[in-house]
């Protein structure tokens, strides 16, 4: 359909999104928001234009909706000759599936005959390719065709023995289907529709992913199909009450709300180490409807409280892609936690490193603090038995790769073929001293210590509870017991009254004053007078924007309220804090947070976004949003339940 003026929609189930125009339409869009019918890594729909009587449709209700899309649609009309029919138009999506219903209804007491054009196309683009940083990829022998039969067009991709392909079906079938023009593989399929007096007529098409690889999607007819399943599996997410106190802030129930409906939207299938089907929360959309170790972990430990089994499918996911051996090129080393794993050509091409790509330097310690707090959390030993072996290769990955062993530090060095910051702040420039410049590595950056000494303490303590390796234990507890000595030692300025970002390849403190501070709180590197003197500081107007703390303190040369990590401010990066924040008994710190993010999480319909630019609430009255930011997003979805955890745990 034809992309009038308005917003995009976006529909998402089961590791397939749709992303819409205002008419239902798909233009083919690149860059930083493209459209389309997602599936697996790859576009599976990159055109879908609807015409009325030979012109495009006025769009009388834009398209909206969450578990379908709904439009109204006529063909041209005027105010002495109105629209003869109206087109209702739903859409829905479920795995590998887009269905749409078009419902004609005649506005006129004599018999009318409607004329319906679509174009449909589907250009297999991975989505890596379709980012806005102008790279092009070689792709050598691909062949893209099309094929039609009586009811629809079926477009297929050949590259070597990769192969996927796209069914467009109808019901009614088309009077007519022809090709728009060659190279494309576009076609045009046609149908006339006779409307009876006042009557209706309905034309059901179905647009189906059979990505490489990939079981073949089940059959689904009808957006009220999709609509059932989805409506299903989000209640069944969703039903269970969360514990919401008496005298809870505004907004707080609302967000929380909003925040397990996208989490169950956004919910992907993988496998266990034993072969077993799991779900798993995918980073977010457009680019990262996928498991991600960091994204995961941290979404999965912000819901434990309230839905365990968020962390138990993760677990088991990330034990069942753990690191085996060592290849270089896509940074996998024995016992290393997965940062990413991807399914499309370019990845199974390995023309870019992300097929399973392994470069971070937290999601293998964030392995084994989920597994304890998931075991401490239910009272589950069952699944700690389970992964005992891929929680002890997690520790050793730490202390043999990771650098405990021979620089006493969970370290990282530039990835020439991937990342050039393997922490959460992972874009280039992110980790900066206080004049702006980079930091050359092999880096430590100081959140992954909190986390590898809060892993060494929580692994001691699964020795000790469920494994009864009591020797084992002991070693580890040494192990953290020293690091904590040795990093407040090296870490701390003296100057600032602060923790540095991270010590450079030469040990020196990178000095820039940034929110990673706050996760020493939660991880309990800190004794309690420095995390107070933390707790505090991030709360100070340079950090502080009045919706949330900012990634690197205002004032500064390296700050930058629009920059991706120097800046802005992350709902996830807040969550962690405040958790530290009430760990750390700072009551007053932790309401203001919650407060703040809980106010920008009205602003937009409850929904947090991935990330927020770092202007002062005093320089705007709403949130400024980050041009780029995803949405949905899991770690940002799953925030408010940090909140929820946070407040309940200061106000015992």
């Amino acid at each position: 359909m034809n992309g009038a003026p308005g917003p995009d929609t976006t529909l998402v189930h089961a590791g397939t999104f749709a992303v819409l125009g205002p008419d239902g339409g798909v233009r083919g869009r690149r860059g930083t928001s493209p459209d389309g019918l997602f599936h697996r890594d790859a576009r599976h729909l990159s055109r879908w234009t609807l015409t009325v009587d030979g012109a495009a449709p006025e769009v009388l209700v834009p398209s909206s909706g969450e578990a379908s899309a709904l439009c109204v649609l006529t063909p041209p009309g005027t105010r002495d000759e109105p629209a003869a029919y109206t087109v209702f138009c739903e859409q829905a999506v479920s795995a590998g599936v887009l269905t749409e219903s078009l419902r004609l209804v005649n506005n006129r007491p004599v018999p009318v005959e409607a004329v319906l054009s679509l174009t449909a196309d589907a250009d297999f683009a991975d989505q890596f390719e379709l980012r806005s940083d102008k790279r092009r990829y070689e792709k050598d022998g691909a062949r893209r065709t099309a094929s039609t039969d009586g009811d629809g067009v079926t477009f297929t991709y050949e590259r070597g023995a990769w192969r996927s392909r796209t069914t467009v079906r109808s019901s009614p079938a088309p009077a007519a289907i022809r090709p728009v023009r060659a190279p494309d593989t576009a076609h045009r399929l046609d149908w006339h529709l006779e409307l009876p007096s006042h009557g209706a007529a309905e034309l059901l098409l179905t647009v189906t992913a059979f990505a490489h690889g990939a079981p073949a999607p089940a059959a689904v007819r009808t957006p009220a199909e999709a609509v059932a399943e989805h409506a299903a599996d989000t209640a069944a997410f969703t039903a269970s009450p969360l514990p919401i106190p008496a005298g809870a802030p505004e907004g707080l129930a609302d967000a929380c709300a909003r925040g397990l409906s996208d989490l169950a939207a956004l919910r992907v299938p993988a496998n266990g180490p034993d072969g077993e089907r799991v779900l798993v929360p995918a980073a977010g959309i457009p680019w990262f409807l996928t498991l991600f170790g960091r994204d995961s972990l941290f979404t999965s430990l912000f819901a434990l409280p309230y839905r365990p089994e968020l962390a138990e499918g993760t677990l088991r996911a990330l034990a069942a892609t753990q690191g085996t051996a060592y290849d270089a090129d896509r940074g996998e080393q024995p016992g290393r936690i997965v940062h990413e794993i991807r399914h499309g050509e370019l990845a199974h091409f390995r023309q870019v490193p992300y097929g399973r790509y392994y470069g971070s330097v937290d999601a293998t310690p964030l392995f084994p603090v989920l597994l304890d707090s998931y075991t401490e959390t239910t009272g589950d030993r069952t699944l700690a038995t389970r992964l005992e072996d891929q929680a002890r290769a997690a520790v050793s990955w730490m202390f043999r790769d990771g650098g405990l062993d021979e620089s006493g530090y969970l370290v990282y060095s530039p990835d020439p073929k991937g990342l050039v910051n393997q922490n959460w702040k992972d874009s280039e420039g992110a980790i900066c001293f206080l004049d702006g410049s980079q930091a050359e590595g092999p880096i430590a950056v100081a959140e992954a210590q909190g986390y590898a000494y809060d892993a060494l303490v929580r692994t001691a303590r699964l020795a000790r509870s469920v494994w009864g390796d009591a020797a084992y234990a002991d070693r580890l507890d040494s192990a953290a017991a020293d690091l904590r000595e040795r990093f407040l030692r090296d870490f701390w300025m003296p100057g600032p009254d602060f923790p540095a970002l991270a010590l450079d390849g030469r040990g020196r403190q990178v000095d820039s004053l940034a929110s990673d501070a706050g996760h020493l709180l939660w991880s309990g590197i800190l004794d309690a007078p420095h995390a107070e003197r933390v707790g505090r500081r991030l709360l100070e107007p340079d950090f502080f924007s009045g919706w949330a703390i900012r990634t690197l303190a205002s004032g500064r040369p390296g700050y930058h309220p629009l920059s991706y990590h120097r800046g802005t401010c992350w709902p996830h990066d807040n969550a962690v804090i405040l958790l530290g924040l009430a760990r750390c008994g700072l009551k007053e710190e932790t309401r203001k947070v919650a407060l703040g993010l809980l106010e920008a999480s009205a602003h937009h319909g409850h929904r947090l976004p991935e990330v927020m630019a770092g202007y002062a609430r005093s320089q705007h009255p709403r949130p400024v949003p980050y041009p780029h930011s995803c949405s949905p997003q899991a770690w940002a979805a799953a925030t408010p339940l940090a909140v929820l955890t946070a407040l309940r745990e200061t106000e015992h």
